[in-house]
């Protein structure tokens, strides 16, 4: 009985819109979790990293972030991400992008640490080596794509630098 409201849901969106753009007999049986083109933003050609496409939206509005990473008293580190026009999507969101929605995904040195649905996230010390690093926060809406604005995808970096663990010695 799923697929028949869903199928239903389409059909009404279709005749709500007055056109037949998406309303092809093919669309109703496509997975969930497709890319979709609409109804927010503009998909471009470029892509993140792990192949994911940007979806330009307009500056204004536009969702925003900045990322603070403090050290933990006891180990590792304290992200916490400060988000503006963002909210972030619960586990089981449908894979639709919603203007200002989705999650957040955490890189040390361009390497994926994590998939962020909350604001605040510890960073565990064996994730950060010795050293200087940069961390990055970026957000992403719910079918996958990168938030971008002018081209550039929306986050926010900050370096830490790592003395090493006790276990270094």
């Amino acid at each position: 009985m799923r697929w028949t409201r869903a199928l239903l849901a389409a059909l009404a969106v279709c005749a709500l819109t007055g056109g037949t753009a998406g309303c092809g007999t093919g669309d109703a049986h496509e997975r969930e979790t497709r890319i979709s083109a609409s109804p927010v933003g503009t998909l471009l050609d470029e892509m993140d990293e792990e192949g994911r496409l940007y979806r330009e939206v307009d500056k204004k509005g536009a969702p925003q972030v900045a990322i603070e990473i403090q050290p933990d008293p006891a180990t590792g580190w304290d992200v916490r991400l400060t988000v503006r026009d963002f909210a972030f999507s619960p586990a089981g969101t449908r894979a639709v992008p919603v203007a200002g929605h989705g999650i957040a995904h955490l890189y040390v040195d361009g390497r994926t640490v994590a998939r962020l649905r909350t604001a605040e996230y510890h960073l565990a010390e064996d994730l950060v080596p010795r050293g200087t690093h940069h961390v990055t926060a970026r957000l992403y809406a719910d079918d996958g794509t990168v938030w971008a604005v002018r081209g550039k995808p929306v986050e926010s970096t900050a370096d830490i630098t790592a003395s090493g663990s006790a276990a270094e010695g």
